[in-house]
């Protein structure tokens, strides 16, 4: 008999302690960029909204250098989810270009967010894309995705640095160099409306390049990361009808160790709640679950690929 209640009062504390455990608290480090971006911001309307919504779930939001070194990061067991442009995610999982002959594992996808445009503007008397060959233009600053992302585009109407007269400068330093005669065109991958644009756009005339359905589809053939996208007419002052144009898309992505449920349950709650996370950063207007997939490119975390599956755009 004794040795029965001896049992019992064993079991009795192995479920205390089991209920306990039920109770603990699941702590993620987000992996974001400069305190003074979108990704920072946005991130911090994110982790709250989802804190809120799955029970025993805080994040600890890090300001970092943005998507490359977040991608390391979270390989490297350092963040559990982070934000990054879904263009350089794709590179580093094949090891290619930002990631030249390392390709980098241990990270999965799980939700595209919202479009980082890539924008071309130009002077007036620049018609077209094709019509920058021998023409000064800033591609963005040395190594970042934006230059890549100007290379790519490029090539989809035949041109090469070699054919251009090639400026490695910021996006705002570009704006000044068009608006001084420096340039005559430049690249710019950011949402849009871009600041430097809006800038420069009311005190000087620009055009702002399409890219057309033709070029848009050898380019998305080519690099399945890419999507279609209108910048709005209106965005810029000027540039009054929609320009069709790519762009890439802020994606978080997560550790391949993170739990299946959870990662389930943060996909879930990103897009129920997309309107909660809208009321503390505008870009949360644009989660959809399904432009989300459309732009994703490297394996999702089957947590994801579960909640995409349920709801039908995968």
């Amino acid at each position: 008999m004794k040795k029965v209640f001896i049992i019992s009062i064993a079991m009795l504390l192995i479920c205390s302690l089991g209920l306990l455990g039920c109770g603990d608290k699941t702590s993620l480090k987000m992996a974001t960029g400069g305190t003074t971006g979108t990704y920072y911001a946005f991130s911090g309307a994110v982790s709250q909204v989802l804190s809120e919504n799955i029970s025993n779930l805080s994040f600890d939001v890090q300001s970092t250098g943005a998507s490359k070194a977040n991608i390391y990061l979270v390989a490297d067991g350092e963040a559990d989810i982070a934000i990054v442009q879904n263009d350089v995610m794709y590179y580093a999982y094949k090891g290619i270009d930002l990631f030249d002959g390392e390709a980098i594992s241990g990270f999965s996808a799980m939700a595209g967010c919202y479009a980082e445009v890539c924008q071309i503007v130009s002077k007036n008397n620049i018609k077209s894309i094709a019509d920058l060959k021998g023409k000064r233009v800033s591609v963005g600053d040395i190594g970042s995705g934006c230059e890549f992302n100007a290379r790519q585009i490029l090539e989809a109407y035949g041109i090469t640095f070699d054919d251009i007269i090639v400026n490695n400068l910021s996006f705002n330093d570009s704006a000044t160099a068009l608006k001084d005669d420096k340039i005559d065109a430049f690249f710019c991958v950011a949402g849009a409306p871009t600041t430097a644009i809006v800038e420069l756009a009311t005190s000087n005339n620009i055009k702002l390049l399409e890219i057309d359905d033709e070029h848009a589809a050898k380019l998305i053939a080519d690099y399945p990361f890419y999507t279609k996208f209108d910048v709005p007419g209106g965005s810029y002052k000027g540039v009054d009808s929609d320009v069709q144009t790519v762009a890439v898309v802020a994606t978080y992505i997560v550790s391949d160790d993170l739990d299946e449920n959870l990662v389930y349950k943060m996909t879930k709650a990103l897009f129920e709640h997309a309107d909660d996370i809208a009321a503390g950063h505008a870009k949360g207007a644009e989660l959809d679950a399904e432009y989300s997939v459309s732009g994703i490119s490297i394996p999702m975390h089957p947590g994801a690929e579960k909640y995409y599956q349920e709801i039908g755009v995968r």
